[in-house]
């Protein structure tokens, strides 16, 4: 059985993302993998806001939201009010999050390493696959290729939608009637 694109994605990425968080640890870290966009975008621009990590981890608003939230409870990162807007957080490292670094990229220059001789192994470096995927995604996204397959299918069902949904429902009502009535009975 061949395995979908999602599942050979999300197999790789544990794959990666298991040895990674192995090599902090091995390295005396408590450390996730997922927060290394974050503290890049950080070591490039600190104090920043949210939405600024966000733009410079190329990750959605909510991930780095999450993220940050993730890495303040853990002492890597805090919060203070902007100078400005007291509503507008900027974000910074930390003390612990700043000792961190010596030994963080000493991983992330041994992690490149491995990553390198990973596309050495490959008749195709997967950097360079991944890189030319997204481009080709950020001309036509997934959603917009999945859209137009469903249009090539011989006998594509149609989405549901409110008439069928309210059918649902008055079926599901006269089901219920007759339960009732055959209970009575």
């Amino acid at each position: 059985m061949k395995l979908g694109l999602g599942t050979q994605l999300r197999h790789l990425l544990e794959l990666l993302d298991g040895a990674v968080e192995a090599a902090y640890a091995a390295a005396g870290l408590r450390y996730r993998p997922r927060y290394t966009p974050v503290m890049r975008a950080l070591i490039a621009l600190e104090p920043s806001t949210i939405g600024q990590i966000a733009e410079a981890a190329k990750i959605t608003q909510p991930a780095a939201t999450q993220t940050v939230a993730l890495m303040i409870k853990e002492g890597l990162l805090v919060s203070e009010s902007g100078p400005v807007d007291g509503r507008q957080r900027l974000i910074r490292l930390s003390p612990r999050g700043r000792a961190m670094l010596p030994r963080l990229r000493e991983c992330w220059q041994a992690t490149q390493m491995a990553a390198d001789s990973l596309d050495a192994s490959l008749s195709r470096p997967l950097s360079q696959s991944l890189d030319e995927a997204i481009a080709a995604l950020d001309v036509d996204s997934f959603a917009s290729r999945i859209a137009k397959a469903r249009t090539q299918l011989p006998h594509a069902v149609p989405p549901v939608g409110k008439a069928t949904v309210k059918q649902r429902n008055a079926s599901t009502g006269k089901d219920a009637a007759k339960r009732k009535r055959t209970t009575a009975a």
